[in-house]
């Protein structure tokens, strides 16, 4: 069991809200980051870590969330990406997501090792910390359908690629499209197995 006083008494503390990201591993699509409010008292049976989730209890438990808590979401575009790197781009992200939630949350619980910088209240970084706090959970689950629904919206604009299947991801299906039809406008050109493609000459890109 893990031991975590420094957290303890955030987890029963609704008035902070949780922060989390999805998709800083794939080479293509958005960022996406939530920041979630809980209501005092709130639960919901089976709400963890949103990728240990099954995909139709991610998506009625996104739904729960909307309804009853204080939320929002923000997307850093693909160019945000390539311009200011990925880890600015969803620090960037997550503190624009605070500074819009609908609510006056008194600090931010933040999903990994690097707070984003800037923010006018206290801020705590919990490593794995959405499967250790409802309110990191909830917002790992808005955060991951939010940018599932983004990706199948391009998987329809662009269907070569899989990427309502990999999201993204760089699968093996996903590396045989890029290398097949080079990139689209949807990749991360600053991504290496895209930036290496972009670098072989003679390739007619997907526009």
């Amino acid at each position: 069991m893990d031991r975590m006083p420094k957290y303890a008494a955030l987890q029963a503390r609704p008035s902070w809200a949780g922060v989390d990201e999805a998709g800083r591993g794939p080479l293509a699509g958005p960022v996406v980051a939530a920041a979630v409010l809980l209501p005092e008292n709130f639960d919901l049976p089976g709400l963890t870590d949103s990728k240990q989730m099954l995909r139709s209890a991610r998506e009625e438990a996104a739904v729960n969330i909307k309804v009853r808590c204080h939320w929002s979401i923000i997307v850093a575009s693909v160019e945000e990406i390539d311009e200011n790197n990925i880890l600015n781009a969803t620090l960037s992200a997550m503190k624009r997501a605070v500074e819009s939630l609908d609510g006056a949350p008194e600090g931010a619980l933040i999903d990994g090792n690097r707070p984003p910088s800037g923010l006018r209240i206290p801020v705590e970084c919990a490593v794995k910390g959405d499967a250790k706090f409802l309110q990191i959970a909830a917002a790992s689950v808005l955060a991951k359908t939010h940018r599932d629904a983004l990706m199948i919206e391009l998987a329809a604009q662009y269907p070569m690629y899989g990427f309502d299947r990999h999201f993204g991801y760089p699968t093996p299906e996903h590396l045989s499209a890029l290398k097949k039809y080079g990139p689209c406008p949807a990749h991360r050109t600053s991504f290496a197995p895209v930036k290496n493609i972009i670098e072989q000459p003679c390739l007619d890109f997907v526009g």
